[in-house]
């Protein structure tokens, strides 16, 4: 049997090396690895039960992309957001994202503004019962499942850089506030996508980012 492929399901099994970015990727994105907070490659290697050398190439990759920054001494970090960097994420998201949505809605069928309602009700489920990790995790799904339905790669993979380098910092918002203290528009966004109002789903989407990093410009 090809170790590389389930017969079970077809599915095809993810090389070390990419295992090993994703899963370093998720504690960079959910907050995991605070703004600030050292790590070392042999720590990661003992945290993630994996060899040097693909900890070393997450490790690479994420930082070309931004999301984390060599300290020296072989120590890595991810940054710090200052009021500028805010400033620079927000005016990015504030063109890439509402223009997604827009596009998303003259794309997507019942089916799929019905699969968002789903993941927005799980947000809705973790926000009642302070489930800060299941909020960080559902908030992101809807927004990179919406991002899919627009059908624009290019400026997908953008706004999921630009998430990267925010997604730490969201996760300091909700330590200081709580999950119940956090707004969304992502009703006003379904609202508009059943009724392909791409205007609107536009200025929703807009509304949602403008909070979201008014209340990280606040924690920090």
């Amino acid at each position: 049997m090809n170790s590389q492929a389930s017969r079970g399901n077809g599915a095809v099994a993810l090389p070390a090396h990419e295992t090993v970015y994703r899963q370093l990727r998720d504690k960079v994105l959910f907050g995991e690895l605070a703004p600030g907070q050292p790590v070392t490659i042999q720590g990661l290697t003992d945290a993630l039960g994996a060899g040097m050398t693909p900890v070393r190439e997450a490790l690479r990759r994420l930082t070309a992309e931004g999301a984390l920054e060599a300290l020296g001494n072989r120590r890595i970090a991810v940054p710090v957001l200052d009021g500028r960097a805010i400033e620079e994420l927000t005016e990015a998201r504030s063109a890439l994202e509402p223009r997604l949505a827009a596009r998303a809605s003259g794309r997507v069928t019942a089916a799929e503004v019905a699969h968002l309602r789903g993941i927005d009700d799980a947000l809705d489920r973790a926000i009642a019962r302070g489930d800060v990790r299941g909020y960080l995790l559902e908030n992101h799904r809807f927004h990179a499942v919406l991002n899919g339905l627009a059908d624009a790669p290019i400026l997908t993979a953008l706004v999921d850089g630009l998430w990267l380098r925010f997604g730490p910092s969201l996760r300091v918002v909700c330590g200081q506030m709580g999950t119940r203290n956090l707004p969304d528009r992502h009703k006003d966004i379904l609202t508009a996508l059943d009724t392909g109002d791409s205007q609107g789903a536009a200025a929703a989407m807009l509304a949602d980012v403008e909070q979201g990093m008014d209340l990280i410009a606040q924690s920090l």
